[in-house]
């Protein structure tokens, strides 16, 4: 039977950590402001919004809250954005995805300043993150990163196969095992013979966005696990991208769903203010 990486643990440890260092940089006069602004009322987004306040709360940074109607244009957006750009009591800016169809994601998140892009998804930052340069990293995939290593996952010389290739997991977490020295292989919709690689995976991390796709017979005899999809059925129940039940079988170690990679992704956008306020 695998061993559960309990995310909520590990996220909670990060939180105090970062709490002690904001304690610290208060007393030297430095405050830190997250601005969180969300278009529409979009009930998940909603929550997200809502998590992120308090973890802002909870960590001792303030956070100012822009709730705009389904109705506001990009042009109001965006001159919103270039405000909190010059303000300099603001050190973080983020954009809750996904926004009103009228509104082009791209161009919003390229409005942020990259000094202020707390979600690490401006083009700078994604640069940033390939040539190996110090930069706001993505949330999720730096979450996974703590996960592994706080769990003594080896990464180092590992093979490790991501499934999945968006621009918010699946390529930038690609980077980061490159960093971490893991040979990596990105898989996708187009790969043939999907079940073979994954059997190859000593770490496999799945984000592919398809309720349990992922069963037993992908899985390597004691491979670890990294479970990013999260979906609800008709009768509200969670499940991620993985069959938790074959896999935890056949792995050594895994996330379960919920509890395993979604309470990293709000800490490590709070290590990112954290980052911000520092600058």
């Amino acid at each position: 039977m695998a061993k559960i990486i309990d995310g909520k643990k590990i996220s909670a440890e990060i939180k105090e950590e970062l709490k002690n260092e904001v304690a610290q940089l208060k007393a030297q006069g430095i405050e830190g402001t997250l601005a969180v602004i969300q278009v529409g009322n979009d009930p998940a987004s909603s929550v997200y919004v809502n998590n992120k306040k308090k973890a802002c709360a909870y960590i001792g940074i303030n956070s100012e809250s822009f709730e705009l109607p389904e109705e506001t244009t990009q042009e109001e957006l965006l001159a919103l954005i270039a405000k909190l750009n010059a303000d300099d009591s603001i050190n973080g800016i983020l954009v809750q995805l996904p926004v009103p169809k009228h509104i082009d994601e791209k161009t919003i998140i390229n409005a942020i300043s990259p000094k202020k892009d707390v979600d690490g998804f401006h083009p700078e930052s994604v640069g940033s993150l390939v040539i190996g340069q110090p930069g706001f990293v993505s949330c999720t995939p730096a979450g996974i990163i703590e996960l592994l290593k706080r769990s003594n996952v080896t990464i180092d010389g590992k093979n490790c196969v991501i499934v999945g290739r968006s621009n918010i997991v699946g390529k930038p977490m690609a980077l980061l095992m490159l960093r971490e020295n893991a040979t990596v292989t990105i898989a996708h919709s187009h790969t043939k013979n999907l079940k073979e690689i994954c059997q190859n995976a000593d770490i496999l991390i799945i984000a592919i966005g398809k309720r349990e796709f992922i069963t037993g017979d992908y899985i390597k005899e004691g491979a670890v696990v990294i479970d990013v999809g999260i979906h609800r059925d008709e009768n509200n129940k969670l499940a991620g991208d993985v069959k938790y039940d074959e896999a935890e079988k056949k792995a050594s170690q895994i996330t379960p769903v919920p509890g395993g990679v979604g309470p990293m992704t709000i800490a490590m956008l709070m290590n990112n203010c954290v980052k911000a306020m520092k600058k």
